[in-house]
């Protein structure tokens, strides 16, 4: 009879060095302690070979409780979302739904979370997500949900954990877990990230996320960690449905005379640099050779340093911010989201205009504060760098303007997200502003190749 155990994020099987047993596939064999070891991850191929060929075996890993859960549901689900949920199920309850921002991933999880019935360990981005979703499961399971991260330890049935907090206390926990539901799921292939998936021994697993590609193609590991992509749907297949009606607008705004000089002077210190040391950005490691090119070169700082001013102008000209408020009055009375690439352009937004400003340095308590007069209307606009990217449910808000952004499609995707909740009558816009004449234009070009962009009054 084969034992397995669980061990600091690893299985042990106690099989000699010469086995026949069908576990070589996942394991390696350690002579420190005459086992077998596998990653925890690899539970179930490894239970399901051994019953497949009928061996029989000890489990001494898994931890996990099997649970009686009441789903206190308060509406009825929606077609796709019981669709996703039966996707999953067929994929042996493991895989990656993709659903828009706004459509009730989390409602999804509810229902998967009720139909596995096993401990759970959800696992989120950031602390005002671990509250929301917490909020969430109590309300929906009448329980008291446990918490892990922001100094809390408390791991329970039903637990929610920042992603950060699950790497560390993984290694302990991971065979206490029966279903491992990780949102905003593109963040796991992160080579610290995928850590805790590895170090879990959940053989159910869902992943949730709107945009699941990743720019460094990372994306696959989603496959190996969570399973394959069982359920998708994109923004443009629930428009006027599970979400609202929206058009998109890109608009050129013209560098003023001097800003247009001073752009392309320091533009082509930059581009000479690049050029001299045969630097190509278009590479994986084209940025990493620029700053190590400028900090050993003769001019690198004078190139760096141009960079950056070309790269301010062209994110905040005047002209952008004149639009910028012909854009608040001609959508006086609805609620307004501004985005930027970087804090320094929203502070100047919010000093211009009197606005209120959410980035990574305002305090929690601030934030709860400044997105709950955002939905009662006491403040009908917010600017924003990246904070309100994904994860915070703002569904009053109906007009985006990106003044400015990465070449992320993801990054795109979810600040569409944030202005589709849908209501009655509503039609979302999102406008995003170009400064016409430089490197935006090739910016905006990539980040804009997703399907949600791809219609006719997409301009």
């Amino acid at each position: 009879m084969v034992t397995i155990s669980f061990k600091d994020g690893t299985l042990l099987l106690d099989e000699p060095r010469d086995t026949k047993l069908p576990i070589t596939e996942f394991c390696v064999y350690d002579v420190r302690v005459n086992a077998w070891r596998a990653e925890a991850f690899r539970y179930a191929d490894i239970v399901m070979a051994l019953y497949r060929n009928g061996i029989k075996y000890d489990d001494r890993a898994r931890n996990y409780a099997t649970l009686n859960l009441r789903h206190r549901t308060l509406h009825k689900p929606r077609d796709y979302q019981m669709q996703a949920v039966e996707a999953w199920k067929a994929a042996s309850r493991r895989g990656v739904i993709v659903l828009p921002t706004g459509t009730g991933k989390s409602f999804v999880a509810q229902m998967a979370i009720a139909c596995c019935n096993r401990s759970t360990l959800v696992v989120v981005p950031t602390l005002d997500l671990m509250e929301q979703w917490a909020r969430q499961l109590s309300s929906a399971f009448g329980l008291e949900i446990g918490l892990l991260g922001g100094g809390s330890k408390d791991l329970r049935d039903l637990t929610v954990s920042t992603y950060d907090s699950a790497v560390l206390m993984m290694e302990s926990i991971g065979n206490r877990i029966g279903l491992l539901v990780i949102d905003e799921c593109h963040h796991l292939p992160g080579p610290t990230y995928q850590l805790l998936a590895k170090f879990c021994l959940a053989p159910f697993r869902l992943g949730l996320t709107a945009t699941p590609e990743r720019d460094d193609g990372m994306d696959a590991e989603l496959v190996r960690l969570l399973g394959p992509t069982c359920f998708r749907k994109d923004i443009d297949e629930m428009e006027g449905d599970a979400l609202a009606e929206y058009r998109t607008e890109t608009i050129p705004v013209e560098l003023s005379e001097e800003e247009l000089v001073e752009y392309q002077t320091n533009r082509q210190v930059y581009v000479d640099f690049l050029r001299a040391h045969r630097i190509n950005l278009s590479s994986s490691r084209g940025w990493q050779q620029f700053l190590l090119e400028t900090s050993r070169r003769r001019g690198g700082r004078e190139a760096l340093n141009a960079y950056l001013r070309q790269r301010e102008i062209s994110r905040a000209s005047k002209g952008k911010l004149d639009l910028l408020w012909m854009l608040f009055a001609e959508h006086s009375g609805e609620r307004i989201l501004v985005f930027t690439a970087d804090n320094q352009t929203a502070y100047e937004i919010g000093e211009r205009f009197c606005l209120p400003v959410l980035t990574h340095h305002t305090k929690i308590s601030e934030r709860r504060n400044l997105l709950g007069c955002f939905r009662n209307g006491e403040l009908p606009i917010l600017v924003t760098s990246k904070i309100l990217n994904e994860g915070v449910d703002v569904p009053e808000a109906s007009v985006g303007v990106v003044v400015s952004g990465s070449g992320s499609i993801r990054e795109h995707v979810q600040r569409l997200g944030r202005i589709l909740r849908p209501s009655k009558g509503k039609q979302a816009v999102l406008y995003e502003l170009i400064s016409a004449g430089t490197a935006e234009a090739y910016v905006s070009e990539r980040r804009r190749q997703h399907r949600a962009y791809e219609r006719p009054d997409s301009m």
